[in-house]
């Protein structure tokens, strides 16, 4: 079996998925690398010695490259992820698949004219946690699902995305778009739906009071993270451009009637998600997000809470890496590219997750208006639900 030869365009922080596609005598490897700040390049290169370094993704267009990880920052995904599709290299993008709903249309038009393949690093639906409460819902043990509710408490988010790019709108169009996209695609994946209406409310409450700013351009994401910077109040150095909201909540309806909630705060002291299924037969709740933590389901009646569930699974994976879902989303992938076939992601669900996060960012910025999502192309959704085979 021949290596496949991939691409490697973007090499901020989420470039290091890469390394799990990378096994020269194996299957695949990594064989160029782009991005025009030239110390990203050089840093890449230690890591792909082999590999050849480009400035500009067009220089890679031609090089007969057998697929290309697509990890630039958000605002970089759409034009990209077309003209590669366009030159017939299959795409993995990393999530969100565009910071706008119209964006996400562009780039699934071109996979489907062009028949090149596009996987959305969607790797949330890898994790054990979300593996495990689907599981259990498919299994029947809260019976019908009928609303889904998540909080999503953002520690250190003056570090992760108060810095950087993230900060700007013109760059993310918003937070409740760039981090909700996750929670959204899994809240839609343990619904069975897709939103169809939303409205949120939200604001810059905490960090625009904040006057020390700093413009890091060039600098890498671990330059500035740091999990000692407490209370949040006391952050220096913020992003010169800031204008995303760090406190919001969104309610959406689903095409199959669960009501959803999602709340996300950038500025707590812990750093995971709770989501919380109620269904016609009972409730699953996680606590904690990777290994160590458990799902809890409770199916009988009782007066005030309990503690003891009537059923606890301890989530499996590791502590870190998402709970160890990167390495096999990367797999997936470079099977799909191999072979084809059917996977975990979808390119129609990574399009309703942004549309839900934009059009309630849209909402928000609106004082509250509920918004209705446009439907896909019926076209696209048929021949992404069939594998993306015509």
């Amino acid at each position: 079996m021949s290596d496949l030869r991939f691409g490697l365009v973007g090499l901020g922080a989420r470039s290091r998925l890469a390394q799990y596609a990378h096994k020269p005598g194996e299957g695949s490897a990594i064989v160029a690398v782009c991005d025009p700040v030239a110390a990203q390049r050089d840093l890449a290169l230690e890591r792909y010695p082999d590999a050849t370094a480009y400035g500009d993704h067009a220089e890679l267009l031609d090089q007969k490259l057998d697929g290309v990880f697509l990890t630039t920052p958000d605002d970089l995904h759409e034009q990209p992820a077309i003209d590669f599709l366009r030159a017939g290299v299959p795409v993995f993008v990393e999530k969100p698949l565009a910071i706008t709903t119209d964006g996400c249309d562009r780039v699934l038009q071109a996979a489907y004219d062009s028949g090149a393949r596009l996987y959305v690093g969607h790797n949330m639906r890898h994790m054990p946690v979300v593996l495990t409460m689907r599981e259990l819902i498919q299994a029947g043990a809260i019976g019908d699902v009928k609303a889904i509710w998540c909080r999503h408490f953002v520690g250190h988010g003056g570090d992760f995305y108060f810095k950087d790019w993230h900060a700007d709108r013109s760059r993310t169009t918003g937070l409740l778009l760039q981090k909700g996209a996750h929670d959204i695609d899994v809240m839609h994946w343990l619904a069975g739906g897709y939103t169809t209406r939303v409205n949120a409310m939200g604001a810059l409450t905490l960090y625009g009071g904040i006057e020390d700013r700093l413009d890091r351009s060039g600098e890498r994401f671990k330059d500035f993270v740091s999990e000692s910077n407490w209370p949040p109040l006391e952050q220096k150095g913020l992003a010169p451009v800031m204008d995303v909201e760090d406190l919001s909540t969104a309610n959406l309806l689903l095409d199959n009637g669960v009501l959803m909630t999602y709340e996300q705060c950038h500025y707590t002291p812990d750093y995971w998600r709770n989501y919380t299924v109620i269904g016609t037969h009972g409730r699953l709740e996680n606590f904690g997000d990777t290994a160590g933590g458990v799902v809890k389901v409770w199916n009988s009646r009782r007066s005030g809470y309990r503690e003891d569930a009537d059923q606890v699974v301890e989530i499996s994976g590791e502590s870190d890496h998402h709970g160890g879902a990167d390495p096999h989303l990367v797999a997936e992938f470079v099977r799909f590219v191999r072979d084809g076939g059917t996977t975990l992601t979808s390119p129609v669900a990574a399009r309703a997750a942004v549309a839900a996060g934009y059009a309630a960012t849209m909402s928000l910025r609106s004082n509250g208006t509920p918004m209705d999502i446009p439907p896909l192309d019926p076209t696209l959704i048929n021949y992404f639900d069939n594998g993306q085979v015509r």
